[in-house]
This record gives C-alpha cells, sequence and structure tokens, in this order.
C-alpha cells in the first residue's frame, strides 16, 4: 500500500486519479481547497484542506505521504508553475520527500516538426493561460536540482475526454502517441490508469510521459 495524496482531487483528473487509487487498495488522501465540495469522492478516500502552491501545506502532507499527485487545474497561468515551484523547493528541503507526479498539458508535446502544439498559429486561444501555465511547470522540474523526485504526464494534446476505462494504454515522452489513423486519444479514465501505474511500477522518473490508444 502506498500513501498518496492527490492535490486537486476535486477536478475531472484528480478525481479519477483517487478512484482508481484507492479500488487498488492504496491509502489516499484527497488535498482540496474546498473539501466540503467533494462529497462524491469514494469510499475510503480521505479529505483534507491542502494547497499545492502553500510551502506549510506542502510540508504538512509530506509527514506521511509517499507520493504527490498533482491534479490542479482551474486558476491564473502562473497556478502551475507556482505550484512546481513550491513543491520543488519545500520538498528538497526534507530528508526523504514523496515523489510528486505532476498530471500536465498535451500541448508542450512536439508536433512532427518538433516544436511544441502551443507554438502553433492555430493553437486556441481560450486554451493559451493553461498551456503555458503548464510549459512553466514542466521547465521548473527539468531545471530542478537533485533531492526531488518528478514524473509530469501529459494527456494527449487534443483528444482527452472522460470515458471508459479499458485499462489498456501505449506510452511515449515527448511526442504523442498515435495510432495506425494518426490520432492520439485517451480518456480520463484511461490516463488516471497510466498515473497509478506509474506509482506502482516507476518508469519514468524525473521524465516526462505521455500516453494514448
Amino acid at each position: 500500500m502506498t500513501n498518496i495524496v492527490v492535490f486537486g482531487a476535486g477536478g475531472t483528473a484528480g478525481s479519477r486519479i483517487a478512484a482508481e487509487a484507492v479500488e487498488r487498495g492504496h491509502r489516499v488522501t484527497a488535498a482540496v481547497r474546498r473539501p466540503e465540495a467533494t462529497g462524491y469522492l469514494p469510499p475510503g478516500v480521505r479529505t483534507v484542506t491542502g494547497d499545492a502552491t502553500s510551502a506549510r501545506s506542502v510540508k504538512e502532507l509530506a509527514t506521511d505521504a509517499d507520493v504527490f499527485v498533482v491534479a490542479i487545474g482551474g486558476g491564473e497561468r502562473e497556478l502551475w508553475g507556482d505550484a512546481a515551484r513550491t513543491l520543488v523547493r519545500t520538498l528538497g528541503e526534507l530528508p526523504d520527500p514523496p515523489r510528486v507526479i505532476h498530471v500536465g498539458g498535451g500541448a508542450t508535446l512536439l508536433t512532427p516538426k518538433g516544436t511544441p502544439y502551443l507554438d502553433e498559429p492555430d493553437f486556441p486561444t481560450e486554451y493559451r493561460d493553461s498551456a503555458e501555465g503548464q510549459a512553466d511547470a514542466l521547465a521548473v522540474y527539468r531545471s530542478s536540482a537533485d533531492g526531488v523526485t518528478w514524473t509530469y504526464v501529459s494527456p494527449p494534446p487534443l483528444e482527452f475526454h472522460p470515458g471508459e476505462r479499458t485499462g489498456h494504454y501505449r506510452t511515449g515522452t515527448d511526442e504523442p502517441v498515435t495510432d495506425a489513423q494518426g490520432r492520439s486519444v485517451l480518456t480520463y479514465e484511461d490516463l488516471a490508469v497510466a498515473i497509478v501505474d506509474e506509482i506502482e511500477s516507476p518508469r519514468f522518473r524525473n521524465a516526462r510521459f505521455t500516453a494514448a490508444y
């Protein structure tokens, strides 16, 4: 059994990751800003007030955690970079910090030209702030010194949505995983499977990975 803290467990990705982890027998703590709004989480998930951008909150929750899953969203562009900086700085001061798995965006994955989807001229304006914020977070982790073990997870850049849990997926690193038709598709449910698989059997330490069918 692994002690897992899920920041943002009230969101679309975080709630599914928490459910997948507790279903597999792990001890799961949902760290959210408004615990009263997470009554739909499954039995066995403990809910506490927590904030990945607060050094005090991070330090307190690290005491009994093996893994931090960061699945936060809904904030200004600075949210994701601030969380990454807080985690790297605070956990780097601890003798035995939990590993960090950050649920990032797909816009930082590379197109066939070798440039991020975020830099495409037709990238949707409504997603730019969150995409740039997640790019900031990835840069923070990649430039961090030894002491904190992290994994950054990117879903597909376009076709990523709630749906069926199949338990099947393929992984890649910096380019989307595509099928025979060139599509990169994944459900939130199978992203949760991939993340809990990575918790149980780490393959991408201090690296980014992506998953799709």
